[in-house]
Parts: C-alpha cells; sequence; structure tokens
C-alpha cells in the first residue's frame, strides 16, 4: 500500500538526519537545511491537520 511505504520512507529520512553530527555542517548550509526542515515540517503539519478534520462514521 502506498501509505506504508510513505511511512518507511518518512522514516528512514528522520533516521538518516539522526546520524549526521550537525557540529560539522557549514553554518550556511545548517541555514539552508533549517529553513527546508521547517518547511517540511510545515506540510507534514498541514496533513496532520488535514486527518484529524476528518470526521469518521
Amino acid at each position: 500500500m502506498e501509505w506504508e511505504r510513505a511511512m518507511v520512507e518518512l522514516s528512514a529520512a528522520i533516521d538518516h538526519l539522526a546520524t549526521e553530527d550537525v557540529s560539522e555542517i557549514p553554518r550556511t548550509q545548517l541555514a539552508e537545511q533549517l529553513l527546508e526542515l521547517h518547511w517540511q515540517m510545515a506540510r507534514l503539519q498541514a496533513q496532520i491537520a488535514r486527518r484529524t478534520g476528518v470526521r469518521l462514521p
């Protein structure tokens, strides 16, 4: 199913980020990454909100 694959990929991406040594990332690149991470987090929160608003029977 598409949902399970998407969740596996999301989890793998988060796991990859967790293994990085952020102290070794140049400041300019770190700033870019922070902006991108916040953008992606907002997108994820929007999907959570969409599903929260669904009324189940």
